[in-house]
């Protein structure tokens, strides 16, 4: 059903309110038949897979197109184009989504002998670990700098150790033809199984565990990625490229005229420091390993939180011609001040807010040289109040920036609501629709 919107959107847009539930959990969930593959590692807030078969579906796409997801994440855009014969290319940030991603659309594995070098790695760890625990030698410990960039108690003492016993091993007797495999499986066995972090959405850290089944929950990760890929490596032929890159730079990296569609969900206009979610698996895995490096990281994303801000960031001047913007930041700032709000952090809120914005309008206007004539275009967005609830409705303005750079919005699809953490309030979560002129 559609209905034209009354107020405060842009000229020429309209809603499409998908079928059935709406809420948190039903429009979210990955359903048990998409699981394969996908399962292997992913974010709790990463759109399901049935939403990018039923945008590739309503745009036509088929085998002789290009999809690009330019914020791919964990890959759910490229592991379902990868399943139905469809080419994609993808572009990622942050280390540990980029590698998650790279490997989630490699199939070119033999499963046997992932299965077999892993029971391998898994009988001698737990040898080592065994003979470390009988002769009461003093557990493992990462370094102070890298301990110091994770959540206190993220992970407890015994079942630290064990990882880097386990790590040990992998080293040891590594394959390089299952390494990275095996890397991504202890990943998702550190956030499933042997931390202590909880998600709720936000990371956190909840009953501490004295002792974890590292190596047995590890290999339980392997063994369903050795299935999966006995059961979809057929179909594994289609092209799949993954970026190590910024979102706001991808004519340096992607050819003119390359890509017939895009389909992703970018960073939110919040609170929420994306790499705090994959902080463990990052620093364990050595993809962070100090303050600097952290701080390179976010400084090649979207700003969308007051945790990436710099001084030297200018962003901002891409929206500086934008009302609707400028006075939401204002209106921040009034706030904060009325509120007696003083901290440093307080402080940036109307300045990320406007850096947000910028940063998707110059990834917008970058990418206009990529796309082929009539390349039609999905951003799942979700409106914003974070900021002392002053309410940011985001795929409205990110449709309007669009049209002021040559976009034409065809119309923003309701994907779901969800309950906003600060107010108990349910926000909409919309799709913003995009097409490039012919």
């Amino acid at each position: 059903m559609q209905q034209a919107l009354k107020q405060d959107i842009p000229i020429g847009t309209h809603e499409r309110f998908s079928q059935g539930k709406n809420s948190n959990g039903e429009a979210n969930k990955l359903r048990q038949e998409d699981k394969a593959i996908h399962d292997w590692y992913r974010f709790v807030l990463s759109y399901p897979p049935h939403f990018v078969k039923s945008y590739i579906e309503r745009f036509q796409l088929d085998s002789s197109h290009v999809i690009l997801d330019p914020f791919c994440g964990t890959g759910t855009t490229l592991v379902e184009c990868k399943k139905l014969g469809i080419p994609s290319v993808g572009v990622e940030v942050n280390p540990v989504a980029h590698f998650a991603s790279s490997i989630k659309v490699d199939w070119d594995v033999d499963p046997i002998g992932l299965l077999s070098h892993a029971n391998s790695v898994a009988i001698e760890a737990l040898a080592r670990i065994a003979d470390t625990l009988t002769q009461k030698q003093p557990y493992r410990e990462i370094a102070a700098e890298q301990a110091g960039l994770i959540l206190k108690d993220s992970i407890s003492p015994l079942p630290l150790h064990k990882t880097l016993v386990l790590q040990d091993v992998l080293r040891d007797i590594r394959d390089d033809r299952y390494a990275k495999h095996e890397a991504l499986a202890l990943a998702k066995a550190l956030v499933r199984s042997i931390s202590n972090l909880s998600f709720g959405p936000e990371v956190g850290v909840g009953k501490l565990k004295d002792d974890a089944l590292v190596v047995e929950s590890w290999l339980s990760e392997v063994r369903a990625q050795s299935c999966d890929l006995r059961l979809i490596r057929q179909v594994g032929e289609t092209q799949a490229i993954v970026h190590h890159a910024d979102a706001r730079s991808l004519s340096k990296i992607l050819e003119p005229n390359s890509i017939d569609a895009v389909i992703t969900s970018p960073p939110y206009p919040n609170e929420k420091d994306y790499t705090r979610t994959v902080r463990l698996e990052a620093v364990l895995l050595g993809f962070i390993n100090n303050k600097a490096e952290l701080r390179s990281l976010k400084g090649n994303q979207v700003r969308s939180n007051t945790r990436g801000v710099y001084k030297a960031d200018d962003d901002d001047a891409w929206v500086d011609s934008f009302p609707r913007i400028q006075e939401i930041a204002e209106e921040i700032e009034r706030r904060r001040v009325s509120m007696g709000k003083t901290s440093g952090f307080e402080r940036l809120y109307a300045r990320v807010a406007k850096l947000y914005f910028g940063g998707m309008a110059r990834h917008l206007a970058d990418m206009r040289t990529v796309l082929r004539p009539g390349a039609r275009l999905a951003y799942v967005v979700g409106d914003q109040a974070s900021y002392l609830r002053v309410m940011i409705r985001t795929g409205q303005i990110i449709a309007e920036i669009a049209e002021s750079l040559g976009y034409e919005c065809m119309g923003i699809d309701l994907f779901r609501t969800r309950l906003a953490t600060a107010t108990r309030e349910q926000l909409r979560e919309e799709v913003v629709l995009l097409q490039w002129p012919r």
